[in-house]
This record gives structure tokens, sequence and C-alpha cells, in this order.
């Protein structure tokens, strides 16, 4: 999820205002922010937010921050159609300044920066990298960007245009470390157009659906052409991506995509006469390609049908997609990815591109970012033994001196992490994340103490299915021991009364089940 600022004489600018999908570690939840108490402090000295490109971990956080923070939007025609819709579903279309960088190239101020659009080739339309000018140099902030000599969709800038930055002068290189360990370059999608086509006409004959990341507009423009050279028309299954189909056209590309046939249609054509493009490729339960799965979707599949996965699983999401793909092959359903096939490329830079980049733009410094600090580390070894004078490791937090002066790290300040948990953003170590946590591992137990009643037990989430009456018994035996133990005042003392109720009560329990809930004491009354 990035979010990036840069400071000059005391003003600041915003790169990217992003999310991420929540994970096991935080239960109940989906959406994860970066915790902007840094910058929401100096809001008054923020002049504007600079948007690379429309992926949800540069964008997904606007609708839920930039109203706050109240300045200026920059983006590019696609970017700012998905962040005006964004904003629109938000109710906030008319509380957000959003500026559209008409033309490649474009060039805008903020403040005492002066930023140029780089157009880059990524897996989305209209990657930017930008050119930060300022008093003290020019920065290059890559965001997500490769080479690609093939790219289907937009004009990247050229090496000859990359050079002549370089001779100009580059103070810092801020650049995207994902793909580090990667010593190939990660190929051109110009190339996924073969290996999408040998793929489809390999199972002729046979029903063929294809999923893929939604926003990967220049696939969809591959797939739209596979399915024209194939004979096949093209059903498109995932709101996802029907809603980037649709920004797409709007903004002048896939103006040759088939027009999509209607999922009854769909299900009446011979099979070999039709290509399903899908969302799911990533596991997700709700997603066209896991219900279809489940056979429970309007689109079907069966035995000797084919799923061709164009996309790279997303660590994390490991377990998920074997899921999927498991239930698809205990129905007879081939697959095929991008492991046995050429069907997908990456959109981050292998080491070639890397060194390449270095030697056009010759900076003297080099800043990795995007990625977990092992790639990081890694970029900046490549980065000195490609002959880069100086490298900067940071961390979430680190506040960077890049000029004037020596760079490096100058403090730290607070970075930690916020979630949107139901309808209210929280911090993600907060009690209530926590305390969820804990009732997933150990479980819950409620004790109600009564006066006039013997205490009453109510366990969930307990291994003691069988034996649950018992130790209710026992627990309920040892809460009465324990409060009679109590002497004089603490014998009314309600608080006194609750806490022996409840560390006997614990003591039960895990002694039973080797488990050690979360108690619960409510009464007696005062």
């Amino acid at each position: 999820m990035n979010v990036n600022l840069y400071g000059c004489r005391g003003r600041w600018l915003m790169v990217d205002l992003g999310m991420t999908f929540s994970g096991g570690e935080y239960p109940g939840v989906d959406l994860v922010f970066a915790d902007l108490e840094f910058i929401e402090e100096r809001a008054d000295k923020l002049d504007g937010i600079v948007l690379t490109h429309a992926h949800e971990d540069h964008i997904g956080a606007v609708p839920y921050f930039a109203a706050d923070l109240g300045v200026p939007l920059y983006a590019t025609p696609f970017t700012a159609d998905l962040v005006r819709r964004k904003l629109e579903e938000a109710g906030l279309a008319g509380e957000v300044e959003l500026n559209v960088i008409e033309e490649d190239h474009g060039k805008l101020s903020v403040g005492p920066f002066t930023i140029t659009y780089l157009p880059l080739a990524h897996s989305i339309a209209e990657g930017n990298a930008l050119l930060i000018e300022t008093p003290f140099g020019r920065v290059f902030h890559t965001g997500d960007w490769k080479l690609d000599e093939d790219p289907i969709i937009g004009e990247p800038t050229t090496e000859e245009e990359l050079v002549a930055i370089g001779d100009e002068g580059v103070l810092a290189l801020v650049c995207d470390s994902t793909n580090v360990f990667n010593p190939a370059a990660s190929g051109s999608e110009g190339a996924v157009h073969k290996g999408l086509l040998e793929e489809v006409q390999r199972h002729a004959g046979k029903r063929v659906l294809v999923t893929t990341f939604a926003s990967n507009v220049a696939r969809l423009q591959t797939l739209g052409d596979v399915a024209r050279e194939t004979g096949r028309q093209v059903c498109v299954a995932g709101r996802s991506l029907e809603r980037i189909i649709e920004v797409a056209q709007d903004n002048g590309y896939l103006q040759d995509f088939p027009e999509p046939v209607d999922f009854d249609t769909a299900m009446g054509l011979p099979r070999g006469e039709l290509l399903i493009l899908a969302t799911g490729g990533q596991g997700e339960p709700r997603a066209a390609l896991s219900r279809i799965s489940e056979d429970n979707h309007p689109l079907e599949l069966r035995a000797g049908d084919v799923v061709l996965f164009s996309s790279r699983q997303i660590p994390g999401n490991e377990l998920a997609i074997g899921a999927v793909q498991n239930r698809l092959a205990a129905r007879g359903i081939q697959m095929v990815t991008d492991r046995q096939s050429e069907i997908h490329v990456s959109g981050h830079p292998g080491r070639p591109e890397l060194e390449a980049l270095y030697g056009w733009l010759r900076p003297e410094i080099l800043i990795p970012v995007h990625g977990e600090m092992r790639h990081m580390q890694e970029q900046a070894r490549l980065g000195l033994a490609s002959g880069i004078p100086d490298a900067v490791i940071q961390q979430n937090g680190d506040l960077v001196r890049i000029a004037p002066g020596e760079p490096g790290k100058l403090a730290e300040v607070r970075a930690g992490r916020l979630v949107l948990d139901g309808d209210i953003i929280v911090p993600a170590d907060g009690e209530a994340i926590a305390m969820r946590r804990r009732i997933a591992r150990e479980g819950v137990l409620v004790v109600i103490l009564d006066a006039q009643l013997p205490p009453r037990l109510e366990g969930i989430g307990l291994p003691l299915d069988e034996d649950y009456d018992a130790f209710i018994a026992e627990a309920r035996a040892d809460i009465v021991k324990a409060i009679g133990k109590l002497k004089g005042a603490a014998r009314s003392d309600v608080d006194e009364v609750r806490e022996v109720a409840r560390i006997a009560a614990r003591r039960a329990a895990n002694r039973w089940s080797g488990k050690r809930p979360q108690v619960r004491v409510i009464g007696p009354e005062a």
C-alpha cells in the first residue's frame, strides 16, 4: 500500500494513496491502510496528491482519506476516471478536487515541486513514473514499471528520452524492487498474445475460461484479439472486469474489443465457440471463478474444459488459489498456468531491466521501495554494483534526507496501520483486533453470577464436545469454591468476586482443554 511523501522547504507532496487487502492477521477485516498521522498533523503544509497509476495499492485509500486531507488530486485520464467513480460511490464527488493530466509527459507544479509524468509499461493502462524537480535536484520516482518492446497498450517513454533525462542529471532514483531476484527480464505483453493464442487453439472444441487481473487492459485487448482469431465469442464474468472494460473504452482503449455475450447466450453456444473472461485468479471466494469451481454460477464448466491462469500467484494467496484449483481438478477440468506456458508476464522489472534503467539515468542515489526488506536490500546491492554512488535503505516511517548534504536517514516518525473494521477505521493494533485474534486462538467462556443461583457458564470455541457438560459442572464448582474463600469486605466487593470467578473458570478451561479462553464475567449486581 503505497503512500510516499516528499518534503521540500517546509511543504509536502504525496505520491499515491493506496491500500492493501487483509489476510488472516486481521480477522473480520477486508481493507488495510497506512496510518497518515504524520501528514494529517501537517495537512496545512501538504500541497497535493499525485497518482502514478490505478492499481488499488496506489489509489485504493483515496475515498477514505482524500477529503479529510483537503488537497487536490492529480492523475492521467484512465486513473482519474477510476478515482472519480470511487469518489462518486463514496458520496465525495464534490468534495475532492480531481485534476486530469491529459497529455503524455504532462507537467504540473505543486508547491516547490515541478512534476512531469513519464509513461512506463506496467500491467495496467497509463502506468507512469514521475520526474520530480526541486531546487535541490531531480528525483525520478518510477512507480510500478517494466520495459516492454511490445506493450499492446500505450507508448512508454523511450530509451533515448530516459538517457536525455540522465544527461540532465538525476539526484535520486526511487525505484520498484518487486522483481529484483528475477535474473531475466519480465517479458513482453506482445509475447503473451502468442502464448494465449496457441493455448486456445490447442483446446479447439472445448470451453475455455481465462482468468486474469481485471486491471490489465493490455491483457484484455490480447484476449479480445485471441477470441476473434480463434472464432470464439467473449463472455465476461465479474463486476471488476466489466468496470475496467467500460472505463478503458471511455478513455480510448479497447475500441475493437468484441461485444460480450450474456450468460444465457454463452451457455447456448457450442463449447468450442466461447471464451470466458473471469475474475478470481487469486482465489477470491466470491469471485466468478471460485463460484464456477463450486458449480454455483450461471456459467458452467465440465470435465474436459480448460481454465487458463493468465496471472501469477500473489504471495499469501497460495492456499486460496489451491482450493479453487483442487475443486476444478476434482471435476476433470484442465488447468494451465504461467509455469506451463507463456500466458502471463509480470508488470515489474527483473534485474536486466533495473540495470538498464540505472545506466540510462545514472542517478547519484538509489532509494529502493515497493518490496519487502529482502527485495530492497538486494536492489541496493545491485545498484551499487552497477556503479550508482550511494544507496539508502528505508523502512516505513523513516525520514530520509536526499539533499542537500549527505543522504541518509534523519529520523523515524510513526507509521502504523489502520483497518476498515465494518464501517469504522481503527488502528490495526487496537484492542478490538487483538481481542478477535485471541478469541480465534483460544475461544470464549462466559460466566454469569447471580447471588440467588449457581453460576452459569457458556463456552464458545472450546474443543470439549463430548466432555462439555462435565467441564461445565467442574468449572461451576471451582467458581463457587473460589468465591467461598473470600473473606471480610472482599466477599461484597463485586470486582473481587468477578476476578476470582474469572481466574477459576479460566484455570478449569485450561485443565480440561489446554486452552486459555477469554473469560467474561457478568454479574453479580453491585
